[in-house]
């Protein structure tokens, strides 16, 4: 009955706020809180088997799962839902961690400026920031494994090949990473 009730409430939720170009009295207080706590949950993140060869401590992303594995080794790696690439923005290759930042600020690349001019160009770290609460950056690319201010993308190929996690998800992440960390995507 509860999740039948959650579910009725996301969708009266989505449907009020489909197309809806003004704030509404749902896009804050605890209708609001309840329906981003049920969307955040649609992909828990949990502790799975694992039967790769890879050393505790290694990320691997399957783009085509639309998830992280975070090794942990002993037969097991936690498993999070993430958003990644939208089609013609995939990649897959290996890379490394080389730094992190809790709240990052944003500066688009100039790439993305050019496809679209209406970015800011600087956004301080916060709760609005595109990044989210941490980021990962991958070696010299321009990707990240970060935070995202829409949970509601989770499970989804949105983005310009970043990896997104929800707030709650890349804290977690980041508490377990260290620089230098391994990091393997595969379609």
């Amino acid at each position: 009955m509860t999740r039948r009730i959650a579910t009725l409430c996301l969708a009266a939720g989505l449907a009020l706020g489909a197309g809806a170009a003004q704030a509404s009295p749902l896009d804050s207080g605890p209708v609001a809180d309840f329906m981003n706590i049920f969307r955040t949950q649609a992909i828990p993140r949990e502790t799975v088997a694992w039967k790769g060869a890879e050393k505790p401590g290694t990320i691997i992303v399957s783009t085509s799962q639309r998830r992280l594995y975070y090794v942990l080794g002993g037969g097991e790696a936690v498993r999070y839902g993430v958003g990644v690439g939208r089609e013609g923005f995939s990649w897959s290759g290996q890379k490394s961690v080389t730094m992190k930042k809790e709240w990052p600020a944003w500066r688009p690349p100039s790439q993305m400026l050019a496809r679209r001019p209406d970015l800011p160009r600087f956004m301080a770290g916060g709760q609005d920031n595109p990044l989210g609460a941490r980021a990962m950056y991958l070696g010299s690319s321009l990707y990240r494994i970060h935070g995202s201010n829409e949970p509601e993308t989770m499970g989804a190929a949105v983005s310009s090949g970043c990896i997104r996690m929800t707030n709650k998800d890349v804290v977690d992440l980041y508490d377990r990473v260290r620089v230098g960390t391994k990091v393997i995507v595969r379609n």
